[in-house]
């Protein structure tokens, strides 16, 4: 594989959620990579769930290369649990009809942004692609990893059907400098990460987590992540789906003690059992990714973490500095 032959600057790019989190780090890497055109729809001006919405913007942008679509509808277990028939709706419909019309405008290729909740929930560790239909995704998550695994059979059937290159991508759970750190739906490294912090601010001795500590996960770097995304969206082109993670593995109980070592927090950590655990294991082998299109995380989950506890005190001063203005 030569990765010389591709060039970004002949590039026009949609990225659908490109002021998001991972969004805005993706858009800020094909700039690095000299992409000729990026553009990000906002939803203020283009509701990517309505059919309507989706024509004008292609309508809009004649020359599109490439759609990178990232946009979702997404949170942690509780807004899961809170709103599975909107995540369901929400994600279907975007990924449906961007597809659909970007075949039809003949946009020569789509690169679909999957989830790691399309996994089983007993999945074999670390997680291969082969086994993506061994099962029922975990319950709490199921509505939002089925919306989007339906992503992969339309790519799959339009490649066999029409010959168009769609491709799927499935990043592990992502972390980084801004992201959501809403306590409503964020996920859980910046979740714990607020949580002690308050603490702190509040001189109290403990916070209280959900769960009992022990499920597993992976976490991908969200600026390794973007890497990957563009890696496979200039040297990927098969209907097989391709994971992207970091290679390691790390219980929740073990991940908030780091968290805890690098805020200073040094408070007890309560576990509430009566919360759901959601899936009780999650590593996947990235070995294809690096295989077909010579993606490898490079970051390590302690200098990931350090970077987003940094980005986060910086944000929070901010915020008081503007509330006390």
């Amino acid at each position: 594989m030569s990765q010389k032959s591709f060039n970004w600057a002949d590039q026009s790019v949609i990225v659908t959620g490109g002021s998001g989190f991972l969004g805005a780090h993706l858009v800020a890497h094909l700039q690095e990579l000299g992409a000729g055109n990026i553009i990000v729809p906002r939803k203020k001006d283009y509701d990517l769930r309505e059919k309507e919405a989706i024509i004008q913007l292609y309508e809009d942008y004649p020359d599109t290369t490439m759609v990178v679509h990232l946009a979702a509808t997404v949170g942690g277990i509780g807004a899961n649990r809170e709103h599975p028939g909107l995540f369901f709706f929400d994600n279907i419909m975007m990924g449906t009809q961007l597809l659909e019309y970007a075949r039809r405008y003949n946009i020569p290729k789509f690169v679909g942004i999957g989830t790691i909740c399309e996994y089983p929930k007993f999945t074999p560790v670390p997680f291969k692609e082969e086994d993506l239909w061994n099962g029922y995704p975990e319950e709490t998550n199921a509505p939002y990893g089925l919306a989007k695994k339906m992503l992969l059979v339309q790519a799959q059937a339009y490649r066999q059907e029409f010959g168009y290159n769609a491709i799927h991508l499935l990043p592990t759970n992502l972390y980084g400098p801004g992201d959501n750190f809403d306590p409503q739906s964020s996920h859980v490294i910046p979740a714990i990460i607020r949580k002690m912090m308050e603490a702190m601010d509040a001189g109290e001795d403990h916070i209280v987590l959900f769960g009992d500590g022990s499920p597993t996960r992976e976490f991908l770097y969200v600026k390794d992540a973007a890497r990957g995304i563009a890696l496979g969206a200039a040297y990927y082109n098969s209907s097989e789906p391709v994971n992207l993670g970091s290679g390691y593995e790390i219980s929740i109980r073990d991940l908030a003690s780091l968290i805890a070592e690098l805020v200073g927090f040094d408070g007890e950590i309560r576990w509430d059992t009566s919360k759901p655990n959601g899936q009780t294991r999650r590593q996947v082998d990235s070995s294809r990714a690096e295989r077909e299109f010579g993606f490898k995380a490079t970051t390590s989950l302690r200098d990931g973490l350090r970077e987003v506890i940094e980005w986060y005190r910086v944000a929070r001063e901010q915020e008081r500095q503007q509330a006390t203005s």
